[in-house]
């Protein structure tokens, strides 16, 4: 078998672990930028008269979570970063031992057997996410490899990315560029 080196994607954002997707919520606006202000949309008559809208901007690396949708500041604060924290498990990578890598904590807890029950909307499943893509892309896309070392099935690994539809493109573009078959939706 000849040695093939990790795969290096160059679009994704490059950071040290601990992944910022990891973070609890307190440590990571630390390092981010909270905006808030104003959106048009439904809402009612109240919905311009204050600044519900908000913006989570992480420092370090420029990516983006917002959330307008409620009238709740608060309520819309914590969707924004819930979506920063999606985004930058889609967009950043930590770097991970290609074969050495020992699921997280966090991993360890949520799998079941060979099984990873979570639901898209939970708040582990960025976390989650962002471990199995550091994984995948470092195993060069490699779905069956990247399940093992994570101890889960490949269908139950390819479930988890497929929830997120941006996660599950950027890993179908990745098999392209490494030669391999497109993942089915």
């Amino acid at each position: 078998m000849t040695y093939r080196p990790p795969f290096v994607d160059e679009k994704s954002i490059k950071v040290s672990a601990p992944h910022p997707a990891t973070l609890e919520d307190d440590d990571l606006l630390k390092v981010c930028e909270t905006e808030t202000g104003r959106i048009s949309g439904p809402g009612g008559q109240h919905r311009n008269k204050v600044d519900t809208a908000v913006w989570i901007t992480h420092t370090p690396t420029g990516v983006e979570g917002h959330a307008g949708e409620r009238r709740s500041q608060i309520q819309n604060r914590a969707r924004a970063l819930f979506r920063l924290k999606l985004k930058l498990a889609i967009k950043v990578r930590t770097i991970v031992s290609r074969d050495g890598h020992v699921p997280s904590e966090l991993w360890k807890r949520r799998r079941q057997g060979e099984k990873l029950p979570v639901n898209p909307e939970h708040e582990d499943y960025p976390a989650l996410l962002a471990e199995a893509l550091d994984v995948v892309t470092v195993r060069r896309y490699d779905m069956a490899g990247a399940a093992g070392i994570l101890g889960v099935t490949m269908s139950q690994l390819s479930r988890l990315i497929r929830h997120e539809r941006h996660a599950f493109a950027k890993v179908n573009e990745g098999r392209e560029a490494c030669g391999l078959t497109r993942l089915r939706s």
